[in-house]
C-alpha cells in the first residue's frame, strides 16, 4: 500500500506542467519585434556575452550617457525602515524587486538566447543599434585596439519580423523606406544567412528584398566594391532579422577581431580560407543566375549590379 501512495503522488498531469514551463521561455529568446545585436562568438557564449556587454555600455555612454535606472527608491526606503521584518517578509520584498525590474525592462541592454549555437543576441532598449554598432567598429577601426576576444562579429538588428514569405515582403516594404525611397537612391549589396531554418527559400527571400528595393525607387543599384549600404538579413528559426547597414567591406563584415588588426598584422597573416557557407547569385547573360553554394548556414550576396531592371531576377528558378 505504501509503495501504491508513492506512486499516485507523482501524476502524468504533474509532468506535463513540468515539461510544459521548460517550453515556456517568454521574453528570454529572440522574438519578432525585438531590436538588438546578433553577437556570435568563438564557442565561448558566457564570455562572449559578458564581453558584449562592458563594450556596449562603454560606446554606449559615449552616445547616450550613463544608464539612468528608475528604480522606485521611495518604496525602498519605506520597506528598508522596517528593521523588525521577519525572515519571510525579506524574501517576498526580494522576490517583488526582482519581478519589478525584469517587468519594467530597465536595462538597455539585456542578453537572450538567439536559438542558434555560438550567437548570442543582445536586446536594447532606448538605443539605435546600427548607429551604435557602427560607432563601436569606427573606433576600432582607428584606434586598432583589439578590446574582445570571444566576440567575433556584431550584427545589429534594426527590426525583425515572422520568417514566412507572406509577412517578409510587406515588413520590408515599410522598414526600407528610410534609406531606399524615392527621391533617396543608394547602391547597395544584399548579405543572407539561415540558422536553424529550413522551410525559408534563400532565392525567394533575395528577390522578395531585391523587388522591395527595386520598387522604392528605380534607380537604387547594386554595387558589391564600395555600396553605399549592406542589407543584413539574419533568419534565426522562425525570426528574421533585418538591417541596413553602411561601412561593411571596409568594417571586416562589422568582424571586430579583423577591424581591429594593424596593416603590419594584415601583411604577416596568411591567405585566409574560402568562405564555404557564402552563396553567391551570379548573372548569366543578364538573364539567368547561378546560384554557387554549400553547408547548411549560408550567407549570400546579391552580385547582378543591373538589378534595376529585374530580368534576372524575375526568371529565377
Amino acid at each position: 500500500m505504501a509503495t501504491e501512495a508513492r506512486g499516485k503522488k507523482r501524476s502524468k498531469s504533474q509532468y506535463q506542467s513540468t515539461a510544459g514551463g521548460k517550453r515556456q521561455r517568454s521574453g528570454r529568446e529572440l522574438e519578432v519585434g525585438m531590436q538588438g545585436m546578433l553577437i556570435t562568438c568563438n564557442m565561448n557564449q558566457r564570455k562572449c556575452t559578458a564581453e558584449a556587454y562592458s563594450l556596449l555600455n562603454e560606446y554606449a555612454d559615449q552616445l547616450y550617457g550613463p544608464e539612468k535606472f528608475a528604480e522606485d527608491d521611495g518604496q525602498s526606503k519605506s520597506e528598508g525602515e522596517e528593521s523588525e521584518d521577519d525572515v519571510e517578509t525579506a524574501l517576498k520584498k526580494e522576490v517583488n524587486q526582482i519581478y519589478t525590474s525584469t517587468a519594467r525592462q530597465l536595462r538597455r541592454f539585456q542578453a537572450l538566447e538567439s536559438g542558434a549555437n555560438n550567437v548570442v543576441f543582445i536586446r536594447t532598449l532606448n538605443i539605435e543599434p546600427d548607429k551604435l554598432v557602427h560607432h563601436i567598429l569606427k573606433d576600432l577601426h582607428t584606434t586598432k585596439k583589439k578590446k574582445t576576444r570571444a566576440i567575433l562579429r556584431m550584427l545589429p538588428v534594426s527590426g525583425s519580423c515572422k520568417a514566412f514569405m507572406e509577412e517578409i515582403p510587406r515588413y520590408f516594404e515599410t522598414f526600407m523606406e528610410p534609406w531606399f525611397k524615392a527621391p533617396k537612391k543608394a547602391t547597395f549589396q544584399i548579405v543572407y544567412k539561415a540558422r536553424n531554418n529550413s522551410h525559408m527559400s534563400r532565392d525567394n527571400v533575395i528577390k522578395a528584398l531585391a523587388g522591395v528595393v527595386i520598387s522604392l525607387n528605380p534607380e537604387n543599384k547594386v554595387d558589391l566594391n564600395n555600396p553605399e549600404y549592406t542589407i543584413i538579413v539574419e533568419i534565426i528559426k522562425s525570426v528574421c532579422c533585418v538591417s541596413v547597414v553602411q561601412d561593411y567591406i571596409l568594417f571586416r563584415k562589422y568582424n571586430l577581431q579583423e577591424v581591429a588588426k594593424s596593416e603590419t598584422e594584415e601583411s604577416r597573416g596568411t591567405q585566409p580560407e574560402p568562405d564555404r557557407s557564402r552563396c553567391v547569385i551570379e548573372p548569366r547573360e543578364g538573364k539567368e543566375a547561378e546560384i554557387k553554394s554549400s553547408g547548411e548556414e549560408q550567407e549570400t550576396s546579391v552580385t547582378d549590379g543591373r538589378l534595376a531592371n529585374l530580368e534576372g531576377w524575375d526568371r529565377m528558378g
